[in-house]
């Protein structure tokens, strides 16, 4: 069985910020994603630009230069991966983590890879670094499992000149709304709410209601969709419900973390938000020897963790740990 001081799982920019901090005062670590390293940026709308600047995305140290003020997530992918070749981090890519036995001093961390083959790592400490995007807030409706529906948007090309709802009304549902129109979609928006969320990028915002008012992007505001069918949805409106002619849905619903995940592993929640208890100077959770890193910690709020402020938490889990191991404190 493979041995390592510290396992960390998830490889996104706070997965990665624990190894490289961990690495400064020599915790040996060995990283795991079930996707590619950077997995949640990598599936990322394709030419999606960053609502922050460069300097507030940097880990490690290593400064972070972008073409223009904000980056956009090649500029992300390639300045991370930079970075993690720097440090010589090692990343084990398509490699899922499904239980971890043992205590703290003695884990026993179970993995899968993409082929299915089991394999056992022993460390001393554990990381959760697994972040939220790759769990969907579903619709949870008829039809939500058919193969024109997604929780995801990447680029507009393959929606020309087809009938595409676009369900939510925040920053993914608003730019994904725009570039399909501007790609030849014929779109509508489904939005809960009376009208369009205020947290949309300023430079977004006005562009979408305009369109809205013109007519050009159908939108129907306090709705939802009540069933998806293989060519047309029921919508439930203030009017009543509505049948729409419909090729391909997009939820863009928002995410949630693996709050299952977490539970199975005995770490505690809180029942009515799903954050997990944790020690605000250490963020070691109640299971002892395992850590929670970056928006994990927020449980369903999301809106509080971003790359920007879940990077510092590495310092946080870093210090704590070589003062056990080591009895250092940085």
């Amino acid at each position: 069985m493979t041995q390592t001081e510290v396992i960390i799982v998830g490889s996104g920019p706070t997965g990665l910020s624990c190894a490289i901090e961990l690495k400064k005062v020599g915790i040996e670590t060995l990283v795991f994603d079930k996707g590619c390293i950077l997995n949640s940026i990598y599936n990322y709308p394709t030419h999606m630009t960053f609502f922050t600047t460069a300097e507030k995305l940097e880990i490690g140290g290593i400064p972070m230069t972008s073409m223009y003020e904000k980056p956009t997530r090649i500029e992300a992918l390639k300045y991370y991966r930079r970075v993690a070749e720097y440090y010589q981090l090692r990343v084990r890519q398509y490699e899922k983590v499904e239980k971890i036995l043992g205590d703290d001093g003695a884990f026993v961390v179970w993995t899968q890879d993409r082929f299915g083959r089991e394999q056992a790592y022993g460390a001393r400490k554990v990381i959760l670094a697994t972040g939220y995007y790759d769990q969907p807030n579903l619709l949870n409706v008829p039809g939500e499992d058919l193969p024109k529906v997604s929780h995801y948007y990447k680029e507009p090309h393959p929606f020309y000149d087809q009938d595409v709802a676009v369900v939510g009304g925040k920053n993914s549902a608003a730019i994904a709304a725009l570039e399909l129109y501007w790609a030849g979609a014929r779109v509508t928006l489904i939005h809960r709410r009376a009208w369009l969320s205020d947290q949309i990028k300023y430079w977004i915002r006005p562009n979408l209601e305009n369109r809205i008012l013109s007519g050009e992007i159908k939108a129907y505001f306090n709705s939802w969709i009540t069933e998806i069918r293989p060519d047309e949805i029921d919508v439930q409106t203030p009017e009543g419900k509505i049948t729409l002619k419909n090729d391909f849905v997009l939820a863009m619903t928002g995410y949630h973390p693996d709050l299952e995940f977490l539970a199975g592993l005995g770490i505690t929640l809180d029942p009515q938000t799903g954050r997990p208890y944790t020690d605000p100077e250490t963020l070691e959770s109640a299971r002892k020897g395992i850590y929670l890193a970056g928006v994990v910690v927020a449980g369903v709020h999301t809106n509080e963790i971003f790359i920007e402020n879940g990077r510092f938490h590495a310092h946080q889990i870093a210090r704590a740990i070589a003062r056990d191991l080591r009895g250092a404190c940085r």
